[in-house]
């Protein structure tokens, strides 16, 4: 299987609704921040240099996401994200949330689509980017 970007967040009070546990939007914050971190750290095209200076963006047009346990308030999250699939303007991301005993918490298959932010209309990922890409391509499907 191919590299995984990860990183680990801790879940704070206000990632959580009053049962103590994380209210699920509150995942899909999460889940944008790690996208973002993984553009900037790992494709080396952070998001303030996509929008302000390349004009472009890269929206959710869809997203699959599948809830397995709760998470609760202190602990900490293990993000991992693999690329399943790279065209010309778009990818489609395998992303999943642990526990701190490795249990799934969340696994989510969003569809991300480059878009010119002038027009919205779809636009080819860089060459630098799609490469980039490349290390994180899952080479096997995860159960």
């Amino acid at each position: 299987m191919g590299n995984a970007f990860r990183s680990t967040v801790r879940v704070r009070f206000g990632h959580c609704d009053p049962a103590g546990i994380v209210f699920y939007p509150r995942y899909f914050e999460m889940l944008n921040d790690f996208v973002e971190d993984w553009f900037a750290q790992a494709l080396h095209w952070p998001f303030d240099v996509m929008h302000a200076t390349d004009r472009a963006g890269v929206p959710t047009a869809s997203l699959e996401c599948r809830f397995h346990a709760p998470s609760r308030l202190g602990e900490p999250l293990t993000r991992e994200l693999r690329v399943a699939h790279v065209g010309q303007s778009s990818c489609v991301l395998d992303i999943r949330f642990a526990g701190p005993a490795g249990d799934i918490r969340l696994t989510a298959a969003p569809r991300l689509v480059c878009v010119d932010l002038d027009s919205l209309a779809p636009r080819p990922l860089p060459a630098t980017v799609r490469a980039a890409m490349d290390a994180f391509h899952m080479t096997e499907t995860r159960a």
